[in-house]
């Protein structure tokens, strides 16, 4: 492509650091992702930003899809290319967005993963054996009991908690959003046992509800780390991660209360749309009581066909 084409992607990135303070991940994943679209311009022949019409772009995405690329992935890289050409568009280097209308090929969606009454009730009843241990369950109890995500278990200060009321303010949840979530028993008694340590610790100015040894925040992938250790330690073979005690969350509450829309609120979620994911785990749920259960369900060996 031509040095001009180069600059601008150049001066994009430079941008997306500066001024919107992309995170150098951020600014990196852009870069490798337009890199892409530029290798398909110059086997292409295509010298400028403005030469490119949405048919190039869907046949780039295309012949990124036959090289075995997830749609996820397609969907990162075509949002990295909308956002480049919105600049270019501000810039007035350009009529038009080419990649505005273009879509990602669609996959089956995931159910998320969950643990069943039994296996929670193991987790959670395994016994603690130092402080350290006692803060970890304060914080298992708190996503089993609210749900919450772990980004905002983990931006959680000590005054987010009122354990009068049995609830928890979420200040900046997805969107920017604030929520009050309540907590159930078995959170408040753990969370009760770790302030008591927590709340012993002097001459610091450390607001956080959830802090490491050295009384700093506990960030989110020590707490993914100490989940794992805890799992190990416990002798619970099962690969845990936080998300899946707030998706058990949701889902043994809507086995028990089929209130789809308490649920949203309680999750965070702004459309209902992403909520519905947990009927298909209801209805699973229900499917395989169904299979074991029902005797017309059930597969009898088949018999002999007289001779």
């Amino acid at each position: 492509m031509q040095t001009d084409a180069q600059r601008l992607l150049t001066d994009f990135l430079a941008q997306l650091a500066i001024e919107k303070r992309a995170s150098k991940h951020t600014v990196k994943n852009y870069q490798r992702d337009i890199t892409q679209l530029t290798d398909y311009c110059i086997n292409k022949n295509i010298s400028a930003w403005n030469a490119l019409g949405q048919q190039d772009i869907r046949a780039h995405i295309a012949s990124r899809h036959r090289q075995g690329l997830s749609s996820s992935t397609l969907h990162r890289e075509l949002s990295a290319i909308r956002s480049f050409f919105n600049y270019l568009l501000k810039q007035n280097l350009i009529e038009n967005n080419p990649a505005q209308y273009v879509k990602a090929p669609k996959q089956p969606r995931k159910l998320p993963k969950t643990l069943d009454v039994d296996q929670i009730k193991g987790l959670l009843e395994a016994g603690t054996n130092s402080i350290l241990e006692i803060r970890d369950l304060a914080m298992f109890e708190l996503f089993y009991s609210s749900g919450i995500r772990l980004s905002e278990l983990s931006e959680l200060n000590l005054n987010d908690i009122d354990l009068k009321d049995k609830t928890i303010l979420i200040r900046s949840g997805k969107g920017d959003k604030s929520r009050i979530l309540p907590i159930g028993g078995k959170a408040i008694d753990a969370l009760n046992n770790w302030l008591n340590h927590r709340l012993q610790i002097k001459n610091t100015t450390e607001v956080a509800l959830f802090t490491s040894n050295k009384n700093t925040r506990l960030g989110q992938r020590s707490i993914e780390l100490r989940l794992n250790l805890w799992c190990k330690r416990k002798g619970i073979n099962d690969k845990i991660h936080p998300h899946m005690l707030r998706h058990s969350f949701a889902s043994h509450l809507l086995e028990s209360s089929q209130d789809l829309r308490a649920i949203q609120e309680l999750l965070g979620h702004s459309n209902i749309s992403t909520t519905q994911i947990y009927t298909h785990l209801d209805f699973q749920h229900i499917a395989d009581i169904y299979d074991k259960s029902h005797p017309r369900a059930k597969k009898f060996p088949q018999t002999a066909k007289p001779s």
